[in-house]
């Protein structure tokens, strides 16, 4: 499992990473400097996109 910070923009390969960066973006959010939507947003997109690609292929 990868334990680097995410950067922004960068494509992420699979479900596990994505997780991972999820992870990340939650524990360093500033709770005074606001919410970084769009990312958590482009991030959980990714990970949808990775968790249901076995799916997709077995359909």
């Amino acid at each position: 499992m990868s334990t680097s910070a995410h950067v922004p923009g960068s494509v992420l390969p699979d479900a596990e990473a994505a997780n991972a960066a999820i992870r990340d973006l939650v524990d360093s959010a500033d709770p005074d400097g606001g919410w970084p939507s769009e990312e958590y947003e482009r991030l959980l997109t990714l990970w949808a996109a990775a968790t249901t690609a076995d799916l997709d292929e077995a359909a």
